[in-house]
Parts: structure tokens; sequence; C-alpha cells
């Protein structure tokens, strides 16, 4: 994404209100099962991993972390510091975030063609900070097949078409292959 266009709606996302839906819940039970946390840490920690493009309020992290308990999905954990508060996964909470990433991985497996991986949106780039090489990698796969989309619609060449469709299913299958390498090593 070049610099002016990220300017241009800089102001637009930190306003953002729509966040996909039940994606503060997974954001929120990831970060607890790393370690204990309290609200504010929360709300630092997922401004911090969105590069000040998102602070979660209070008021939808607080009545989130109640229903977490209620729930049975979080408890307050032991005290290190008087007056904070901090929350940590049960055993239910744990098995609760299991499911929701196994749900989430099926969405993606059936639906994510519908949703570009790599555009950019903060809640998408929580991610470790050493993956941005990979996102803007991404980002460029992305634009050049736009561009190349955009040129075949102009002047379309079948050779250039097939050139294409090759590329993208052999860094598919490779992608596919590091991604299942990641999941037996764990």
């Amino acid at each position: 994404m070049c610099g002016s266009h990220r300017h241009h709606f800089g102001p637009w996302m930190r306003h953002m209100a729509s966040v996909p839906k039940g994606f503060l819940k997974y954001l929120v039970l990831k970060l607890l099962d790393e370690e204990p946390r309290s609200g504010s840490e929360i709300m630092n920690e997922i401004e911090k991993k969105t590069s000040g493009h998102w602070k979660p309020s209070p008021g939808s992290i607080y009545p989130l972390l109640a229903w977490l308990q209620d729930k049975g999905y979080a408890k307050e954990a032991t005290a290190q510091e008087p007056g904070m508060k901090r929350y940590a996964l049960t055993d239910e909470g744990k098995a609760f975030l299991e499911e929701h990433v196994k749900r989430r991985k099926e969405l993606r497996e059936k639906f994510g063609v519908f949703r570009p991986p790599f555009h950019g949106f903060p809640w998408l780039n929580f991610y470790p900070e050493k993956t941005k090489e990979l996102f803007e990698a991404g980002k460029n796969l992305v634009m050049a097949s736009w561009t190349l989309l955009d040129n075949l619609r102009e002047r379309y060449s079948e050779e250039a078409a097939a050139q294409a469709r090759d590329v993208i299913t052999n860094a598919a299958e490779k992608l596919k292959d590091i991604a299942k390498k990641l999941e037996r090593d764990n």
C-alpha cells in the first residue's frame, strides 16, 4: 500500500467501528491464552499489535471479560499487583479458543477467496512483528494479480493466463506445504 493511500485512509481506519463479528472475542482469548492480563493491558496490547490503528474501548473489553467469566472461560488470576485485576483462561476457555480457531480455519477454507489475506486492515495484522515482510510480499502478490487481471481484460493472452495460473497454483501448493509442516511441528 503506498504511503499516500495509507495516509488517506488512516483517519478512517483509526475511527472505524466495524470490526468483524467475533474478532475481539478471538483476540482477547488469544491474549489471555498467552498470559494473564488486565483489561487495560489487553487494550494496550491490541493497540500495539495493530500499530496504533485500533484500540478497543473499555466499553467493549470489560463486558467481554465479564461474559467470559460468566461462561466459565476466564477467571481472575492471582493478583501480582494490588488493585490490578488480571484474567486468565480456564481449561474451558482454552477449549473454547481451540473450537474458535477450528471454526475460523473451516470458514477460511470455505470462503477464503472472498477475504484477501494481506490487505492491511489492522485486525488482520495481529501477528508477530517478524511476519511484516510476509504481509508485504502478500500485498505485492495481490497488487500484481490485480494488475495482470486488468491487463488481461484489455489484451487477453491465453499464454499469459496459463503462466499466471501455474505460478499461483505452484505458490499455493508450496504455502500449503509450509503450513502443514508448521502444524506437524506443533
